[in-house]
């Protein structure tokens, strides 16, 4: 028989330990910003949302250059799956793309209230969280604490 024995000393230690990683969150925040970034990209080789839900089709009017096969928000730069990157600090993680075009890509517009637009664009949601994602951030965020409870 193994017998474990845990003093109020150590039990005491972990806890503080998983309190002050519970406080400090911005290790885990970063882990989540490059999973997400990385997930966010993979979406446009998909063509998928966070949902799953395949993207609209692009339209022969939406560019000079259509080719047969052109992927939706994948131009020949690919400059903006390209351009997705993430923030975190201690209150959380933003993810998200600097390029102007980015919103109306996430939301879509409708001409009539965007007049300089070629047509209506369809929403093409690129950036959320999937259910999978969600799963892969508990488990960082587990992973977080638990690292912190066995120091």
């Amino acid at each position: 028989m193994i017998q474990i024995t845990l003093t109020e000393a150590a039990v005491r230690r972990a806890l503080a330990n998983v309190q002050s990683a519970a406080i400090n969150m911005r290790p885990v925040f970063k882990d989540i910003g490059e999973h997400l970034t990385n997930t966010t990209i993979r979406r446009f080789d998909e063509g998928r949302g966070p949902d799953g839900e395949k993207w609209a089709l692009n339209s022969i009017l939406s560019t000079l250059n259509y080719k047969e096969g052109d992927r939706p928000l994948i131009g020949e730069t690919h400059s903006l799956s390209n351009e997705i990157h993430y923030e975190a600090d201690s209150a959380g993680v933003m993810v998200g793309s600097s390029k102007v075009q980015a919103a109306m890509m996430q939301f879509g517009g409708k001409k009539s209230e965007f007049p300089h637009l070629w047509g209506d664009i369809p929403a093409r949601p690129f950036l959320g969280v999937s259910s999978e994602d969600e799963r892969e951030i508990l488990d960082l965020s587990l992973d977080h604490l638990t690292r912190a409870a066995l120091r």
